[in-house]
């Protein structure tokens, strides 16, 4: 009988991550994949991305409407409930050998939930890292103790996971599945990038990710300070939608504003894998507090200038400058990310996130893991004497 592997995918994001190990796990002959969606895919606010994974020739298993049209953290509470009710029935009716979740958003915790009652064994991606200015990080150690199966970033990730008790037989140092697009999928020259996202690309623009810092009681407090210093930039900005939580109205409309009073650039409400992936080649850096600054730039050595508290604590390669979420400090730094000195310091740079080979490693795994008790029962590590 072929292994039946659930997939779940809450986000544009995270499906970029999960591409390529979902394309391996389709095509491999003992494996039965059930895919997810589930939240910001099914919403026509951020680009019913459940459209690309169709587009793709995903076939759909379980179609999750659970975000709530809300910008608060009541609204985030809230979809994790309407999410872990609707999941039991499908997980319920699915009954797949194993789930795989991958990294850290907040409604993941309800597919975790739904398995752990139902005896379904989970598999992880991306636990171990650490982002201390947003609940991520909570949510990140949570699934990794729910889970039975780990595959990490980083080396310091997995000897991370292995220290909060994890047997170290069941953490996977994979690289992050993002890096696969670099080394498998085939990027846009500037000519085919300017004609699908209809803009001149001749002078570089600078790309913009900001995100609400979800531990802060105003989530978008750190914003004021970027867009601040983003106001004194000349020259082309664009920005990419932030992820679905308290706080994203707020920045979607001040990038709207933005972009009004200057009369140029663009607001991205999504852009698929190769797109994105693409336009990291032809901008000359990325601002903000997204992951995507420190865990994919670094394999173009693109400067990136990350603002603020949300990736504290964060590996990061030297192509990351970090600033406080004041104006002046983050023109310093884009200053110094836009001189040919640093940019010539990258020259020869590495990614500690991995080399493009993690969907082969995470495939192998999952489809040779044992099953049964062996799987779902943790032995505890043993104190030290």
């Amino acid at each position: 009988m072929k292994r039946k592997i659930a997939v779940v995918t809450t986000s544009r994001a995270d499906y970029s991550h999960l591409y390529w190990p979902l394309r391996d796990l389709a095509a491999h002959p003992e494996v039965d994949l059930q895919l997810i969606a589930m939240a910001s895919h099914l919403s026509p606010s951020f680009g019913a991305t459940i459209q690309e994974m169709e587009k793709d020739g995903f076939t759909i298993a379980g179609r999750i409407e659970c975000l709530l049209s809300s910008d608060t953290d009541i609204g985030m509470a809230k979809t994790i409930g309407i999410a872990v009710q609707s999941l039991a029935d499908l997980l319920g009716q699915l009954r797949p050998d194993l789930l795989l979740l991958i990294a850290d958003r907040y409604e993941m915790l309800a597919p975790a939930s739904v398995a752990l009652a139902l005896r379904i064994p989970i598999a992880h991606i991306e636990g171990g890292e650490i982002s201390e200015g947003a609940i991520d990080d909570a949510v990140r150690n949570a699934l990794t103790k729910m889970s039975h199966i780990h595959f990490t970033s980083t080396h310091n990730a997995r000897n991370r996971v292995i220290a909060m008790g994890e047997e170290p037989w069941r953490v996977h140092r994979a690289g992050a599945p993002s890096l696969d697009h670099l080394r498998r999928s085939t990027l846009l020259d500037r000519p085919q990038l300017e004609s699908r996202l209809g803009i001149d690309l001749t002078e570089a623009p600078i790309l913009v990710a900001c995100h609400p810092v979800t531990l802060r009681r105003d989530t978008t407090d750190e914003a004021d300070a970027l867009y601040t210093a983003v106001e004194k930039v000349t020259g082309t900005v664009l920005f990419c939608y932030p992820n679905a939580d308290a706080g994203s109205h707020r920045l979607i409309q001040r990038a709207k504003d933005f972009l009004s009073r200057r009369g140029s650039g663009r607001i991205f409400v999504n852009l698929d894998a190769v797109t994105y992936w693409s336009l990291l080649r032809h901008v000359q850096m990325l601002v903000g507090n997204s992951s995507s600054g420190i865990m994919e730039t670094a394999s173009f050595a693109l400067p990136t200038v990350n603002v603020g508290s949300r990736q504290k604590g964060r590996e990061r390669a030297k192509n990351v400058l970090d600033a406080d979420p004041n104006p002046r400090d983050i023109s310093e730094k884009i200053i110094q990310a836009q001189s040919e000195t640093f940019r010539v310091s990258l020259n020869g740079m590495e990614n500690p996130y991995g080399d493009g080979h993690a969907a082969g490693r995470i495939v192998r795994v999952l489809t040779e893991a044992p099953l049964g008790d062996k799987l779902l029962i943790k032995r505890a590590a043993e104190l030290p004497a």
